[in-house]
């Protein structure tokens, strides 16, 4: 069966065309730019790279040059598009209905509307992709993969914040968490790697990116997470916030921050780009830092610590923690970093092996042997759990 991955974006759309359940990669591509100038389409199919440029002025022709592409003569992967049998979609956020990914229906519909709210920058466009491809293959089955489903098991003890309940009862304010299907993803790879079943151990993931967010696994369930009613609460992250005062805010207002000013300091100028005043990329302010940079060590720093302080907290909440885990672009890749986290670890039972890590930027473990707790680097998968998801449910 094949099965196309979407990821829509605001003004972009990530593509990945599998062969399932072999889980083979037979094309993957990005549309960027849509509405704007300098539209693309880039594809990447047999090692080969397939640049097209031209105005696309909206999801729906998007979807139409990704279909157009997959079947180029030249190019292309497939003889005719009825051969995509379905099509899975990365939606941002299912609220608390949906506890999996689902075969979308009006209902299913109905409530990505009704959340988008909640995730305003994102539920939108992927309901927009979600039309365009129902409209590009009619005959196809889609499929709605959610962010926030794998943390539907969290309980109502760490979901609820200590606000009026009706708050809850008639806005829905609690914590979701998202970055959910990467989680699960590294979760059970863990598990698969440690030789376990995916319901037999205790697992703290770390997906620490641009945007960052960990997960306490308990026996295979989350059961508490870093990111709440929005992806702003919890680690220091590469424009936003995370935790803080929320009294920080009325301060502001009464100097004259309006409630968009609010909005765009926490989301877009905060974390380590506000922290360093220079970047929002590890990579660079590691060089700066390199360079006797303050304020680029400062954020690394404040970064690390909120990450280590998060570790002790779910370590607290699962009782007994079997293995940590980092993912994603800084969690794979930045390997000094990784081993500040770990540092002065011994008392929860993680010993990082100093060499193994400084080498390590893919799958590997890289605590020591005597490590009670395993520390691994799992490079995450979204796009293949969201093409597996969808291949259940409709195979």
């Amino acid at each position: 069966m094949k099965v196309l991955v979407i990821n829509a974006g605001s003004s972009s759309v990530k593509y990945q065309l599998y062969q399932m359940p072999e889980a083979d990669v037979i094309a993957k591509g990005l549309v960027e730019r849509i509405g704007e100038e300098g539209a693309s389409l880039t594809q990447t199919s047999s090692g080969k790279k397939h640049e097209i440029a031209q105005p696309i002025a909206d999801h729906e022709q998007a979807m139409d040059i990704i279909l157009a592409a997959l079947v180029n003569k030249d190019y292309g992967v497939i003889s005719d598009v009825s051969e995509i049998a379905s099509v899975g979609h990365r939606v941002v956020h299912g609220g608390d209905e949906f506890s999996g990914s689902m075969i979308i229906d009006d209902k299913v519909v109905a409530s990505i509307e009704k959340f988008a709210d909640l995730a305003p920058l994102h539920n939108p466009p992927n309901l927009t992709g979600i039309r365009a491809a129902q409209h590009g293959l009619p005959n196809a089955k889609q499929v709605a993969c959610f962010d926030t489903s794998f943390h539907a098991t969290i309980p109502e003890v760490a979901y609820m914040y200590a606000l009026p309940y009706e708050l809850y009862e008639e806005y829905r304010i609690r914590r979701y968490g998202f970055h959910g299907t990467s989680h699960r993803y590294v979760a059970r790879k863990c598990t698969e790697v440690m030789g376990v079943g995916k319901y037999d151990a205790n697992v703290i993931t770390c997906h620490l990116g641009n945007g960052c967010s960990m997960t306490a696994v308990k026996n295979g369930k989350s059961v508490d997470t870093s990111m709440g009613l929005t992806p702003l609460e919890g680690l220091v992250m590469g424009t936003r916030s995370g935790d803080f005062d929320p009294a920080i805010l009325f301060y502001l207002t009464d100097k004259g921050y309006s409630i968009k000013d609010l909005n765009t300091l926490c989301n877009k100028k905060s974390g380590l780009l506000g922290i360093s005043g220079e970047s929002n990329d590890m990579r660079n302010l590691s060089e700066l830092a390199a360079k006797g940079d303050k304020k680029a060590q400062l954020a690394i720093d404040i970064f690390a610590y909120r990450v280590k302080k998060y570790i002790g907290t779910y370590t607290a909440v699962l009782g007994t923690l079997d293995a940590v885990v980092f993912t994603g672009g800084i969690g794979e890749n930045a390997v000094e970093l990784r081993a500040q986290i770990c540092s002065d670890q011994k008392q929860i039972g993680i010993e990082i092996d100093a060499d193994v890590n400084a080498k390590t930027r893919g799958l590997g473990c890289v605590s020591t042997e005597a490590s009670r707790v395993k520390v691994y680097v799992i490079p995450t998968d979204e796009e293949f759990a969201i093409a597996a998801d969808t291949y259940e449910l409709t195979k």
